[in-house]
């Protein structure tokens, strides 16, 4: 996910609170350095590419290989000045993202979700927050997207590890966004036909900051 328009080895076990939420601001800015100086930058997909419009295969092997690609999509969201990013946006089809993403009180959240599942929420948690969205897919453009202001993913970490994770504000719209992602969904399927159109053209008429995979 784009921002708004305006040698740590460590296990992979963050600390879950009396819920059994992950506290993923812990450490926040040590792990996300150690993550992204084990990674290699690769080239952001962008809308069009057949990799961004499927669902993507779960994640069923853990280990060095993982490790690796966690790391990369690390340094390859710090290159593209994003908050979050699935696996299929450096053409990888697996149901992975990370994240490192501000709620909007100001907390710093640093993690990474395989095979994540959005939890079904109950009307009186669905409050919708109509603020701007933008995607490092498709750089450069932004619109207003109703999402409710508080998500709730569950998952595994990159170690395997069953977790859940919670957010409020940007940071559930984050949560929101990625997931989509991995289910082949861009933030702007879910825009009016208008809409999606005034998003492409902005996209068409502005040079992407980070390098980009150009679709043939």
């Amino acid at each position: 996910m784009a921002q708004q328009d305006t040698e740590q080895q460590h296990s992979g076990v963050l600390p879950v609170d009396d819920e059994g939420f992950v506290n993923d601001t812990e450490d926040g800015e040590e792990r996300e350095a150690a993550y992204r100086e084990r990674g290699t930058s690769r080239p952001i997909t962008v809308v069009g590419n057949p990799v961004l419009h499927k669902e993507c295969k779960d994640v069923t092997e853990f280990g060095p290989e993982l490790d690796q690609l966690v790391a990369d999509m690390f340094a390859s969201q710090r290159t593209a000045e994003g908050v979050g990013l699935a696996a299929n946006q450096i053409g990888v089809d697996l149901k992975v993202f990370v994240y490192d993403c501000q709620d909007d009180e100001g907390k710093r959240h640093v993690g990474v979700v395989c095979n994540p599942v959005l939890v079904e929420l109950p009307a009186e948690q669905r409050r919708l927050d109509d603020s701007n969205e933008g995607c490092l897919s498709v750089p450069t453009a932004y619109a207003p997207l109703a999402r409710p202001d508080y998500a709730e993913v569950t998952g595994q970490d990159e170690k395997g590890n069953p977790i859940k994770v919670r957010g409020t504000g940007y940071f559930a719209r984050c949560l929101q966004h990625e997931t989509d992602h991995l289910y082949g969904y861009l933030y702007i399927d879910r825009l009016s036909k208008r809409e999606r159109k005034e998003a492409l053209r902005q996209m068409a008429e502005n040079e992407p900051r980070y390098p980009i995979v150009a679709n043939d």
